[in-house]
């Protein structure tokens, strides 16, 4: 039987998945605050997936962690321009050990994400009753953006790193 933690899991991530992704707005058609590239979108799901697999090894935390892959998906442009934009996301959670090695994990990724072409824009708690600790990056060559979260489990809830990894609006490469 599944905890509350992992039913609640893929609702949580798909409603942090609308939230991210294409919302600052461009004076141009796009309505975005750059311009699109043209990409082949599996060449994109394939790159946010290398990207993936460093944040994990990074972590150095020998948990489970939830199996789907990257995957492309429309992306919601502000102004609703008729040109199709896509958006490579990866999002996935690890599990299965005590907190204690979660903070080390968390420890661990703040610490090496610079030296990984990471930069760092936030590092610290949210406004959460638990206080959770959160590491927001922009990875500095693909302009892939991050987001981890270290979910206490304070509340019941079995503690995990959810952890979501999303591209830049591209257009698809004909």
């Amino acid at each position: 039987m599944k905890s509350k933690a992992f039913r609640a899991v893929p609702v949580y991530l798909g409603s942090l998945m609308l939230t991210v992704g294409c919302s600052t707005v461009k004076s141009d058609s796009s309505g975005l605050d750059y311009d699109p590239e043209k990409r082949d979108s599996q060449q994109v799901v394939r790159e946010v997936g290398r990207l993936s697999s460093r944040v994990l090894e990074m972590l150095n935390v020998k948990g489970k962690s939830t199996e789907p892959g990257p995957a492309a998906a429309p992306c919601d442009v502000p102004n609703g321009t008729s040109r199709t934009y896509q958006i490579v996301r990866h999002p996935w959670s690890l599990y299965g050990v005590e907190n204690g090695a979660l903070e080390k994990g968390m420890k661990n990724l703040h610490s090496a994400l610079p030296n990984q072409g990471w930069k760092v824009v936030k590092y610290g708690k949210d406004s959460s009753r638990n206080r959770n600790l959160e590491i927001t990056a922009v990875h500095v060559k693909t302009h892939t953006q991050l987001e981890v979260t270290w979910l206490k489990g304070l509340d019941g809830h079995t503690p995990l790193i959810e952890v979501t990894l999303y591209s830049r609006c591209f257009t698809e490469q004909p």
